[in-house]
């Protein structure tokens, strides 16, 4: 292969309808594909391109569009399996930042996105290339053409001149530009996923007779489950399954067949996904195992398996995965090893675990709740959550996200999503803190602490177990959302109630005095309770645990209409059933046993069911915020904080890894002032410094480690004497080598805090907060939140630490200059979004008086950065 091939331009892509291509740049060897596919074309395609009738292309044609040199003349092709379907090109023409754009897309395939998501890609390598500015001359009935540049999102501006429309196109990013990208993801992702859950008719490619069998397990799940398609059988050496009629090969099948259930020894796979796509199959669910779980070969097996089915435009859920399932009526989709299904809700279900599964669906089952679809990911080698995130987001049946996760792989996307989606769906998430070996999982820089908070930044609600992540699910499925922490609680417990409501205080919740009704209350005194306590507060936990079990139908009943004549979440210990009992559904129309909108959760204690309201509560806080914006801020000069950076990683002596610096001018460029620090050769030159720059004055090392360290800092030195002394005292201290320097004293009193930068290579920026006391250092009191940072990120930036209140004026501190300080944690997020090279930064100490804020030290690490994050650049499949 050419050396120059730019092999990084090469992509996998969804396209408008769901379905998948390959982008990749043309090569030579391409000449009979290019020959195939002009032939396919039709006489008006041509016209448009070309401005006149070319019923072939020539030797000598095919020679000059495959041989381009990637720099002045690149050309782009989207394949389909084996056959080209799209190509496009430029050619640089004067000046040097133009060039001339051309596309054609096959005309089956005309008005699936092919043109738009490949100029995507054309347009990000001509930027590589140094180009600024696309130009394209189009006959004035090519619409196509000229609305696929209108609407791309960039300046656009037209010209008529000798019948032809001049086009120009500015290839700067924009707003608009990205908006129109990041839509057209959306919702070609969310057809990719509505395509593998809504199919009209299923092959299962194994399903032997066996009993017990994978193939036979999830061919009778799926009759079992009544499905609304057909039902095909695949195995060569049988002719009937379960009492259907089998096939010898998914060629043989008569119709078409939208989903493939691949239950078959891992060997065997890579050549039943080429028959499938033969077939013309629109998705797979691989529930085989002996893939990137088992180590080097299986791995290299699963990459196939994806590069295969990709190219030939399909999803794949799995491989090693329990499958997928979907409760719709019109669909009744039950792809899965798991016989026991929910019935109908309003939740949907990712499930990164494949051995996991069966065991939550059963959960889900004895609780009494419905779910919408449900997917287990496996190894997640195609198919993954953010797929997921965005299908739920369009789905009309689906109210609330559930995600078991092991792994992210591409965080930064998936917290992206989330925090969109976040403001209409609630999202509730068990990430496990350790992730199985073989699975594709991205190893983050960050804490786990770090993800919770970044989860918690965009409106997430992370849950320690499988219990609370159900726990909350229920609640948010089935009650309106609170307005606030106040709690009522009313019981027939004195116990129960007074553990509620101590439960409250723990959690952050404000309860009001418990109404304890006696033993013998009924549902008279129940209503009459929860209708005065009600209007006062913004929840109501009803705890009903009688002495002698009877008829509890009246009460049940009575807690329904309270609930709906409030509009206020109500949520119950109800003889300390789990789940949704039947007594307290809100049923749905004939034969709809499942509990619909209004129907009241039950826990077995009053904490459980106070624990999951208080992450409802934090839940309903966050969407009550303004989702805010990036703030403008002066003194922002982003392009010589990059001249810097460049200087620094081409300085003589670097070895194209990690350099640390003075970060003083970095942050200057962001308008951050560093309080200089005056290295002094000995006391008098000290005392001459102080004289100079003002008393009072600070004699600590030049070394930031040093200055760390407990006794290393002299402070509120304001005559010679003194300096004379703190710089004999450290110089004894640390040794006579070691630089001593003077500063000016900040402000007094003040709160020393810590900011920094962490550079992850999936999330990408994250500005981290913390106060510099030591007991916050030792304590590991940091918050972190995703660069850039909105007004209201700051906010909750400083406001999540736990030391916090030391900022506000309480436990006997003066309150300080708190929103000197969040303008700088937005200027730090600032530098932290535009400048992936700074792998580290630490301004540390950040001082915060009454008046402001002194940063009295910066210190970064710069790293050459060699890809672009996974999130940045053309749409593509990671």
């Amino acid at each position: 292969m050419d050396p120059q091939y730019p092999a990084h331009w090469e992509a996998d892509v969804v396209l408008s309808d769901g379905g998948t291509a390959h982008v990749r740049p043309i090569r030579p060897d391409d000449a009979d594909m290019l020959r195939s596919f002009y032939s396919r074309l039709s006489a008006e395609s041509i016209y448009f391109r070309y401005f006149g009738p070319r019923p072939r292309l020539t030797d000598k044609d095919v020679v000059w569009f495959t041989n381009v040199d990637y720099d002045n003349r690149v050309a782009l092709i989207a394949t389909i399996g084996t056959e080209m379907v799209a190509v496009v090109r430029y050619d640089r023409v004067q000046p040097r930042d133009h060039a001339e754009v051309a596309f054609l897309v096959e005309d089956a395939h005309q008005g699936r996105g092919v043109a738009s998501v490949l100029m995507e890609h054309l347009r990000a390598a001509a930027r590589e290339r140094g180009i600024k500015t696309f130009i394209a001359d189009v006959l004035p009935g090519n619409h196509r053409m000229m609305g696929l540049f209108r609407q791309a999102g960039y300046t656009a501006q037209s010209q008529f001149e000798d019948g032809v429309v001049r086009m120009t196109l500015d290839l700067s990013s924009t707003e608009t530009a990205l908006e129109v990208r990041l839509a057209r993801e959306h919702r070609a992702e969310a057809r990719s996923i509505a395509r593998l859950l809504t199919p009209e008719s299923v092959a299962v490619i194994g399903a032997s007779r066996e009993p017990g069998g994978i193939g036979q397990t999830v061919l009778r799940n799926l009759l079992a489950a009544d499905f609304t398609g057909p039902v095909y059988p695949v195995h060569r050496h049988v002719r009937a399954v379960a009492g259907v009629r089998a096939y010898r090969n998914v060629s043989a099948i008569d119709g078409e067949v939208d989903l493939a259930v691949l239950a078959v020894p891992a060997e065997g796979v890579l050549e039943l996904v080429e028959e499938c796509a033969r077939k013309g199959v629109k998705g797979l669910v691989v529930v085989s195992s002996g893939f990137g779980e088992t180590g080097p070969e299986g791995r290299a097996r699963q990459e196939e398996l994806v590069r295969i089915a990709r190219g030939y435009g399909m999803r794949v859920v799995g491989p090693n995965c329990l499958g997928i399932a979907n409760t719709d009526p019109a669909v009744r989709l039950n792809a899965t090893l798991a016989e026991t299904l929910p019935g109908r809700g309003r939740v949907g279900f990712f499930s990164q675990s494949g051995a996991l599964g069966t065991a939550l669906l059963q959960r889900v089952a004895q609780r009494g709740m419905g779910i919408s679809t449900f997917v287990s990911a496996g190894n997640r080698a195609d198919v993954s959550g953010n797929d997921l995130l965005q299908y739920w987001e369009e789905d009309p049946a689906t109210d609330v996200i559930l995600l078991y996760l092991e792994s992210i792989g591409n965080p930064r996307k998936f917290t992206r999503l989330a925090r969109r989606i976040s403001r209409s769906k609630p999202i509730v998430v068990v990430k496990s803190r350790g992730v199985p070996g073989g699975h594709r999982a991205p190893v983050l820089a960050l804490p786990d602490t770090a993800l919770s908070s970044l989860f918690a930044q965009a409106g997430v609600i992370r849950v320690d177990d499988l219990v609370q992540l159900f726990d909350v699910a229920e609640l948010l499925a089935h009650q309106p959302l609170p307005d606030g922490p106040r709690v009522g609680v009313v019981g027939n417990s004195d116990a129960l109630t007074l553990l509620a409501e101590e439960a409250c205080a723990g959690a952050g919740l404000e309860p009001r005095p418990p109404v304890n009704l006696g033993p013998q209350a009924g549902a008279g005194e129940f209503a009459e309770a929860l209708r005065s306590v009600l209007p006062e507060v913004d929840a109501a936990v009803a705890i009903y645990m009688p002495p002698i079990p009877g008829d509890c139908r009246e009460v049940a009943e009575a807690l329904l209409e309270a609930a709906r004549e409030s509009g206020k979440p109500v949520l119950a210990t109800f003889q300390g059933q789990l789940g949704m009992p039947p007594e307290l559904r809100v049923p749905g129309g004939p034969g709809d046993e499942s509990p619909q909108r209004g129907s009241i959760p039950s826990y077995p204690a009053p904490e459980e069911a106070v624990r999951a309201l208080a992450h409802v509560v934090r839940y309903a806080h966050w969407r009550r915020q303004p989702p805010g914006t990036v703030p403008y801020v002066e003194g922002v000069d982003t392009a010589a904080a990059r001249r810097i950076v460049a200087a620094e990683l081409a300085r003589e002596g670097s070895d194209g890894e990690e350099r640390e610096i003075d970060a003083t001018a970095l942050l200057a460029c962001h308008g951050i002032e560093v309080w200089p620090a005056h290295v002094a050769a000995d006391a008098e030159e000290a005392v001459a410094t102080a004289e100079r720059i003002g008393w009072p004055v600070v004699v600590k090392s030049a070394d930031p480690e040093d200055a760390r360290r407990a006794g290393t800092v002299r402070i509120g030195l304001t005559e010679p004497a003194g300096v004379r002394q703190a710089y004999a005292d450290l110089a004894a201290l640390l040794g006579p080598d070691t630089p001593l320097a003077v500063q000016r004293m900040a402000p007094q009193p003040s709160v020393p805090t810590v900011v920094g930068v962490t550079q992850d290579r999936y999330f990408g920026g994250v500005v981290t907060f913390g106060l510099g006391e030591v007991t916050a250092r030792l304590l590991g009191d940091q918050a972190y939140r995703l660069a850039p940072l909105t007004a209201e990120d700051a906010a909750g930036l400083v406001r999540s630490v736990r030391a916090a209140p030391l900022l506000f004026g309480e436990y006997g501190y003066q309150a300080v200059a708190v929103e000197a300080l969040e303008e700088l944690l937005v200027r730090v997020g600032l530098l932290a979004d535009s400048l992936p090279e700074v792998a580290r930064m630490d301004l540390d100490q950040v001082l915060v008086s009454a008046t402001g804020v002194a940063v009295l030290g910066a210190r970064a690490v710069l790293r050459p950065v060699t890809a672009l994050r996974p999130d940045v650049g053309p749409r593509r499949l990671s």
